[in-house]
């Protein structure tokens, strides 16, 4: 499948979707260790603080994601399940390299062809 039309523009938005995954991921977690901390939800503290900058960590993740789909031709189904990665704790670790290894070999694959 070598039907990428901008081949640099797609490796610049899978560099940027590699780096917000790994971002999201380690949100994530910083996340959890807040709330485990904290007792849970809604205690205040580096929760209220930490919350809006996982929040926009995240939405810049979905970002990368669609600007990455779009530039691949990725159906919308295929976009919004890698979207849900950054609902599970070590999802978005699994989805960067899966994504890439099928983003690289179809680079490869418009570079040869």
């Amino acid at each position: 499948m070598s039907d990428i039309r901008d081949p640099g523009a797609t490796a610049r938005a899978l560099a940027f979707f590699k780096v917000m995954a790994v971002m999201s991921g380690l949100a994530l977690f910083v996340l959890i260790a807040i709330i485990i901390v904290n007792g849970g939800f809604g205690k205040g503290g580096a929760s209220a603080v930490w919350s809006p900058i996982h929040g926009l960590i995240y939405f810049t993740y979905v970002l990368s994601i669609a600007n990455l789909g779009f530039k691949v031709g990725w159906s919308l189904l295929k976009m919004v399940g890698i979207m849900l990665t950054g609902f599970v704790p070590l999802l978005p670790f699994w989805a960067e390299r899966r994504v890439a290894r099928e983003i690289e070999s179809r680079l490869a694959g418009s570079l040869v062809g």
